[in-house]
C-alpha cells in the first residue's frame, strides 16, 4: 500500500507518494524520483520501480512537484523545479536511511543539478534528456556530469531509440544502461526482440542491483 504525503512549498504544496520498504527495519535506502514535464509518477518506468523495490527493502518516494499537484500543464522554470525539490527533501531525509535523488527526464535534471548541495547519495538519472529532439549541440551534458565530477554515483537507464539522447549520444562519467528498443517513456514497440515487460524488468533490475552495490 501506498502513503500520501502533502509538503508546502514556496510554489504550493508538493505531494509525495511513499512505496514503504517491507518489513518493519528502516529501509536500506530510499530512491526519490520525479516525474518530467509532460507526465506525471504514472510513467511505467516509476510505477515498476514502486513495485518492485519495497520488496527488497528500498522505500520509493514518488515526488510530484507543485505546478502538478495544482493541475497546471506547463512545468516552470528550470529554478523553480530545483527550488521545490529542495524543499521537499527534508521530508525524503526523514526515514533516516540514505536517500538517491533521481527522475526521469526533466526531473532527472532536477536531480542532477541539486544532488552534490543536498548531500544525495546517488543519482538515478532515468530518460536523461541530453538535448532537444533533433538539435544534439544543445547539450545539456553538464547537468549531467554535475554529480559525477562531485563524486556522486550517478546511474543514466536510457531508451536505445530516445530522440532526446541516444545511449551512444552520452558523455563518459555516469554508469549506464541502454534499454533496447524503448523510446522517451521506455515503450518497446510489438516487433521488438524484447517484451515491454522484459524491458521493465531489465531497468527494475538494474537499478536494484546499482543500489545494493553502493550499500
Amino acid at each position: 500500500m501506498s502513503e500520501i504525503e502533502i509538503v508546502g512549498t514556496a510554489a504550493g504544496d508538493a505531494r509525495i507518494t511513499w512505496h514503504r520498504a517491507a518489513g518493519k527495519r528502516a529501509p536500506r535506502a530510499v530512491l526519490a524520483v520525479s516525474h518530467g514535464a509532460g507526465g506525471g509518477i504514472e510513467a511505467r518506468d516509476l510505477r515498476a520501480l514502486a513495485a518492485e523495490l519495497p520488496p527488497l527493502g528500498i522505500a520509493v518516494a514518488l515526488v510530484e512537484q507543485p505546478w502538478r499537484v495544482a493541475g497546471k500543464r506547463l512545468a516552470p522554470a528550470p529554478k523553480v523545479l530545483d527550488a521545490g525539490w529542495r524543499e521537499v527533501w527534508p521530508a525524503l531525509a526523514k526515514p533516516g536511511a540514505p536517500v538517491v535523488a533521481g527522475g526521469r527526464s526533466a526531473g532527472a535534471r532536477v536531480a542532477c543539478r541539486t544532488a552534490e548541495e543536498l548531500g544525495a547519495h546517488a543519482v538515478l538519472a532515468l530518460a536523461f534528456p541530453l538535448h532537444p529532439p533533433g538539435k544534439p549541440e544543445k547539450s545539456r551534458a553538464d547537468e549531467l556530469l554535475a554529480p559525477v565530477a562531485a563524486g556522486v554515483p550517478t546511474l543514466v537507464v536510457q531508451g536505445g531509440r530516445d530522440p532526446f539522447g541516444r545511449p551512444a549520444e552520452f558523455p563518459a562519467g555516469p554508469e549506464l544502461l541502454e534499454v533496447p528498443y524503448a523510446d522517451h517513456g521506455f515503450a518497446v514497440p510489438k516487433s521488438a526482440d524484447i517484451t515491454q515487460e522484459q524491458a521493465l524488468t531489465l531497468l527494475t533490475d538494474t537499478v536494484a542491483g546499482w543500489l545494493s552495490l553502493g550499500e
